[in-house]
């Protein structure tokens, strides 16, 4: 069966699309249990851009070896006019917005970091707005906006209390990263049509490890890290988590409209707090996460949705 035949099949493309969101969902507290087995603590942030550098530097050679391995050796070449935009890409989506990710993660709970991870998707429809004319904001992507970000103060909200739960350095963090990634997301479209995505995925991973990692050195020994068997098991899952959960989602964005694919990310903040809570000890379910967790899942089902039912784009 031909790659498009996979990613064009009626039944195969929601499998594979809920299957990338649940590999990110299962990011959350895989992060979490790599901190904690390998000591990292909340202050320490090169320690945390270290362990970064080596999950994305080993995504990018899993990624360019498929490319090569299923395309050949000349796929991967780049004209020199490209360098400059992917440097600039892997600079602002891997390192500054990692940056913010896994210092944020570690100031705040798994489940929260899901639920406030999916304000990305609501900024990128906000922005939108501004920048493409076929994507105005409508009646029905409002409403779809303000449930969503009410899930967002929801989850912000201590249990049995109306005062804020709100730290710079946690959630502040986070909301930083889904801002940074939206305006990566807009570069990398761009950049999309003019390269393989598979390669923009795997170039950006590569510059901005590196970056991750020579800053990271400045501070600590490169070898800082204790890794164990198991805690190099999962580094590993989650080199596989970004490297197989970006392959399937922009192939499956190249062969179906944009759109129709995007209703799936309801997932993540689900699979998020679902693994959270069921692989952490001292994390569990709460009124106000299922209650924010449900009106987000709402939100961006309401902003995706169409009344008729969306043919699959043959590209």
């Amino acid at each position: 069966m031909r790659e498009r035949d996979i990613f064009t099949n009626k039944y195969l493309v929601p499998l594979l699309a809920i299957l990338a969101c649940l590999l990110w969902g299962t990011a959350f507290p895989s992060l979490k249990l790599s901190y904690e087995a390998l000591e990292i603590g909340k202050d320490d942030y090169f320690l945390k851009m270290l362990f970064a550098s080596y999950r994305f530097f080993i995504a990018s050679l899993l990624l360019l070896s498929y490319q090569v391995l299923s395309k050949g050796k000349k796929s991967f070449k780049l004209k020199i006019i490209n360098f400059q935009p992917l440097l600039f890409l892997g600079l602002l989506q891997t390192t500054l917005q990692y940056f913010f990710f896994y210092n944020g993660l570690a100031n705040t709970t798994g489940a929260k970091a899901s639920i406030l991870g999916t304000t990305g998707t609501f900024l990128t429809v906000i922005l939108a707005h501004f920048i493409y004319e076929n994507d105005k904001l409508n009646l029905q992507k409002g409403v779809g906006l303000v449930v969503g970000l009410l899930g967002v103060i929801i989850v912000n909200l201590k249990q049995r209390s109306f005062d804020f739960s709100f730290t710079f350095l946690g959630e502040g963090f986070l909301i930083s990263s889904a801002i940074v990634a939206t305006i990566a997301s807009i570069i990398a479209k761009s950049l999309t049509r003019r390269i393989d995505p598979m390669l923009v995925t795997a170039y950006q991973m590569l510059v901005g490890s590196v970056t991750l990692f020579l800053i990271s050195i400045t501070k600590v020994k490169p070898l800082s890290l204790n890794f164990t068997s198991s805690t190099f098991l999962l580094l590993i899952y989650l080199a596989m988590v970004s490297a197989v959960g970006f392959a399937l989602w922009y192939t499956l964005i190249k062969y179906n409209p944009l759109g129709y694919i995007t209703i799936y990310k309801f997932v993540i903040p689900v699979s998020g707090v679902f693994f959270s809570s069921l692989l952490l000890v001292e994390e569990s379910l709460n009124f106000n996460i299922l209650a924010a967790l449900i009106l987000v899942s709402v939100g961006i089902v309401i902003i995706n949705y169409k009344k008729r039912v969306v043919d699959v784009e043959r590209v």
